[in-house]
């Protein structure tokens, strides 16, 4: 399957399921790609992501793509792992996180290619999983720090300091969203639930949550302050006190 680049976001209806896509042609997407049974059939699968949900690797034609399904944590998640209040199609997560990935890329940021989102709804409720590019050679953070030198890591402040200058408000910033690739560039993934904002207290947030990730990770004692460097040192972001 062959993707051409990002355009204008096409809305079809498939079976019971709503789907967005900004790969073409549309005709290529359709929900039984957004199912985990279809890609193990196919033999397809190869690979699986880190998290409470289920991230699959799968090869599509000559890219790779990661299969993300919704799922809730905590302890409203033992209750209701998968489904969400139904309030109309462009507020479902899916959506709304393909649309700021699509945004996001379109403004040569680093986060991953948009492929696709699917939505089904039941009534009140709904289920979702969302499609994007796999980033090849690609590691967590959290996997390079044991070696990160300072360089990385300023790169890693440089980078989120560039989302902010944006105005992204990444509400889980943590050592697993943040991918280094085979050339050391760093990206940014998993923007559910994120939005743009105008500058403010969320700023430091941010970079706090990062901080707690970091020591979680067992990051090497000054990581984070090398990283607030390189934050600082972007001329188009002022941070903001919490």
């Amino acid at each position: 399957m062959q993707l051409a680049r990002f355009q204008a976001a096409k809305t079809f209806i498939l079976y019971d399921a709503h789907s967005v896509c900004d790969a073409l042609p549309a005709s290529q997407i359709d929900p039984t790609l957004f199912s985990t049974t279809y890609w193990h059939r196919q033999g397809a699968v190869v690979g699986e992501a880190p998290g409470r949900g289920t991230s699959l690797f799968v090869q599509a034609g000559t890219q790779q793509w990661v299969l993300r399904h919704y799922r809730r944590g905590g302890l409203i998640g033992r209750i209701n792992r998968a489904r969400y209040l139904w309030t109309g199609l462009e507020r479902t997560r899916a959506f709304r996180e393909l649309r700021l990935t699509a945004e996001l890329h379109a403004r040569s940021l680093p986060v991953p290619p948009p492929v696709a989102a699917c939505v089904w709804r039941s009534g009140l409720s709904y289920q979702a999983a969302l499609i994007t590019q796999r980033l090849a050679g690609s590691r967590a953070l959290a996997e390079r720090l044991i070696d990160a030198d300072p360089e990385l890591l300023e790169r890693v402040g440089t980078t989120v300091a560039r989302f902010h200058a944006a105005g992204l408000d990444h509400v889980d910033l943590n050592a697993r969203n943040l991918l280094v690739d085979a050339e050391d560039r760093v990206w940014l993934i998993d923007l559910d639930r994120c939005r743009l904002r105008r500058p403010g207290a969320w700023q430091a947030a941010n970079l706090d949550r990062l901080a707690r990730s970091l020591a979680k990770f067992d990051a090497p004692p000054g990581a984070m302050a090398v990283i607030r460097r390189g934050y600082q040192a972007w001329p188009a972001v002022t941070p903001r006190a919490g």
